[in-house]
């Protein structure tokens, strides 16, 4: 798997966990859920992304986008 799709499906993951928590628990986790948009946001103009990095120093395949 490309480190492209493991930040696809973390990302998809933590966005459908913290509107989970933001319905049952609190609606300050879309705080969180607003900070991995901004992120995936930021990262399709700069091309960086924090998770990117972690994946290529722990040897994962990088695809074209990173």
């Amino acid at each position: 798997m490309s480190i492209e799709r493991i930040v696809f499906a973390v990302a998809g993951a933590f966005i459908v966990l913290s509107l989970v928590l933001a319905h049952f628990v609190s609606p300050y986790f879309l705080w969180f859920t607003a900070f991995v948009g901004a992120n995936l946001f930021q990262s399709a103009f700069t091309g960086f992304c924090p998770l990117a990095l972690i994946l290529k120093k722990l040897g994962k395949q990088s695809g074209p986008a990173f």
